[in-house]
């Protein structure tokens, strides 16, 4: 279902309070896991733009809230003590995230 252009802009006076306040509260969560974890700061802010643009974008529901997960943070910590820097470690995301995709293109996750 894609909204029509003009539902879109009707809905823009609710959606751009709402966007700010989920802003306002999502950029100190996402600079206290990026601290948390031993990222540079600025991974924080940058995960989070990414995270939300991209499930909005991608995301077929017309609603949809997406955020950083701070449980996360102890296992991001582990693994890049483990892996070494945090450069390895965001080579190894990004491996990952290439492999998910290849994985979904060839529909290797399809029951049935």
């Amino acid at each position: 279902m894609n909204p029509s252009k003009k539902s879109l802009l009707t809905n823009l006076k609710h959606d751009l309070p709402a966007s700010l306040v989920v802003f306002l509260v999502a950029v100190p969560l996402c600079l206290g896991i990026a601290l948390a974890s031993g990222a540079p700061l600025f991974s924080g802010i940058i995960a989070g733009m990414v995270g939300g643009i991209l499930v909005g974008a991608i995301s077929g529901s017309p609603l949809g809230v997406s955020g950083p997960a701070a449980g996360l943070a102890v296992i991001v910590l582990g693994a890049i003590n483990d892996l070494g820097s945090f450069e390895i470690f965001l080579l190894a995301v990004v491996l990952a995230g290439v492999i998910q995709i290849l994985l979904g293109i060839a529909r290797a996750g399809v029951i049935g």
